[in-house]
């Protein structure tokens, strides 16, 4: 077998999240049954940097995958991307993967990007791919709440208690709110993110965006280490994984 790195995007609406899944299609499932036509009808072994929630997207997300054909990356893509046209995800770039590396522990920083459409009309165009907030949200306040959580922190009350994680400390990197007509964007990064972290930030950002917390509240909570003291865990549709960075960049084909 030959290891190929992949940098995917995708549409999360139509998968049940990253992993497979007994209750709907997975974005793993349709990688390695793809991976399968190269492979004599066995499914490749696909690994993320990121386990992608259901409804959540992608544009950066990268993935390992063993592959009986050793194909030149490019032809590996294009190969990949004709059996994966029944659904919406799609190889952007392909390398090889250099023996040892890992696209979840070598990873040294992910970014998200959340988006808000905050007008009073639904959205057509962008239906599933934004969350849809009507009453008026002041970017500035969001902003500087954000700021207060900066740097290295336990994020109990940002994660559920279901979260596996062992630790819930992490170091925020950026959480940057902006606005730009209609649609205020929160983007985070991050070595690593807790399950709903980002997610839980936004909606409670938005608390503080819509007048009914103080700028002061999202440290409060975080202090607090008490999820039942943050808002509600934003939609997943919103959320969209935008980057994931190596020590050595990946000369993507």
């Amino acid at each position: 077998m030959t290891r190929y790195a992949l940098l995917l995007e995708y549409d999360g609406a139509a998968f049940q999240g990253w992993q497979r899944q007994s209750n709907g299609p997975s974005v793993q499932q349709v990688m390695e049954e793809a991976a399968a036509s190269l492979n004599g009808g066995e499914n490749g072994v696909a690994v993320a940097a990121g386990r992608t929630d259901s409804g959540v997207h992608a544009w950066g997300q990268v993935v390992t995958l063993d592959v009986a054909a050793a194909l030149p990356p490019e032809r590996l893509r294009m190969a990949l991307n004709f059996h994966l046209k029944p659904w919406p995800v799609v190889a952007r770039g392909a390398a090889l993967a250099v023996a040892g590396w890992s696209p979840r522990f070598s990873a040294v920083q992910r970014a998200y990007r959340y988006r808000i459409l905050n007008r009073q009309t639904r959205p057509a165009l962008d239906a599933g791919r934004v969350w849809h907030v009507p009453q008026p949200l002041d970017a500035g306040a969001m902003a500087e709440a954000a700021a207060t959580l900066l740097g290295q922190h336990d994020f109990t009350a940002y994660r559920p208690a279901s979260c596996q994680a062992a630790s819930a400390v992490r170091t925020m990197e950026q959480l940057r709110v902006t606005r730009a007509g209609d649609e205020v964007v929160i983007e985070a990064e991050a070595r690593s993110f807790l399950h709903h972290q980002i997610r839980n930030l936004a909606g409670t950002l938005a608390e503080v965006g819509r007048g009914r917390r103080p700028v002061g509240w999202p440290r409060q909570v975080l202090e607090s280490r008490d999820r039942a003291q943050a808002g509600q865990t934003a939609p997943p549709e919103g959320l969209c994984f935008m980057r994931v960075d190596y020590p050595v960049p990946i000369d993507w084909r």
